[in-house]
């Protein structure tokens, strides 16, 4: 009997559903620096239709909530929907809708997809899992309105060769489903091509622990995870910013916010 090889789709449902209590309190992803910042960027306005794709446990929808008129939020992990849900009826939010699908599978019979719908897209910490990254850009592009913006907030890498090899190999002993952390050139690229213009691109840098990477992660994968820091000459480790901190390795992480807004045509 054959085995169906596992779709990214599938390690992704697999990883977060395990892990969907976490996400709830996650520090990386209720920072409410990070989401304050999207919200000034935006702009959101009171007549405003959002989708949030990737949502998770919903926390970039429970910001925008409060500004607009509704909010469709979409998550293909069943788990992850159960704790947003829960949260946005623990926190009073009434304008968000959560639904399980997958922005590469979408119903084409389902009007939450039609062409022209949206003022604003987000997608925030998920982009670097999407099995085809140019085919969801487009997904989300097609249902924005002309002029209407995408948000991405995702894990990133520097446009150096070693720092972009080191951190996805890292990100991918972490977790499984992972497919790459993009450089801002890719991102420029990718969006153009989309049909859309850049209106804002920001790198920003945490200085995060090395538990980050290694919690809730298989041992075999963890010591691959030291082997490969362990292995790293004085110049690499310069280049992640890789110390030791009160007994505990620290490096950097790079993260990318980009805006873009579709054509008017």
């Amino acid at each position: 009997m054959n085995e169906t090889t596992p779709t990214t789709e599938d390690r992704a449902r697999a990883v977060f559903a395990a892990r969907a209590d976490l996400y709830v309190t996650s520090a990386a992803h209720t920072d409410p620096q990070v989401l304050s910042r999207l919200v000034e960027i935006a702009q959101p306005q009171p007549g405003w239709r959002v989708l949030d794709v990737a949502t998770g446990t919903g926390h970039t929808a429970f910001a925008f909530a409060p500004y607009v008129e509704s909010v469709v939020a979409i998550d293909l992990t069943p788990e992850m929907l159960v704790r947003a849900q829960g949260l946005a009826e623990d926190m009073g939010v009434v304008n968000v809708r959560f639904k399980l699908d997958d922005i590469h599978e979408l119903p084409f019979d389902d009007e939450t997809f039609d062409d022209e719908v949206y003022d604003l897209v987000t997608c925030r910490r998920a982009a670097h899992h999407f099995s085809d990254i140019q085919e969801a850009i487009d997904e989300m592009v097609r249902m924005l309105k002309p002029g209407g913006m995408l948000l991405i907030d995702d894990r990133s890498v520097p446009e150096d060769k070693f720092v972009d090899s080191v951190m996805n190999r890292l990100d991918w002993l972490h977790d499984e489903s992972h497919v790459r952390q993009y450089r801002p050139s890719e991102w420029q690229q990718m969006l153009e091509a989309a049909g859309c213009s850049i209106v804002v691109s920001e790198q920003y840098i945490k200085h995060r622990p090395l538990s980050s990477l290694t919690d809730h992660v298989a041992a075999e994968k963890v010591s691959q995870i030291h082997g490969i820091l362990h292995s790293l000459s004085v110049e690499e480790q310069q280049k992640l910013a890789l110390v030791e901190i009160d007994g505990e390795q620290y490096s950097n992480h790079w993260y990318i916010t980009v805006a873009a807004r579709k054509s008017l045509e």
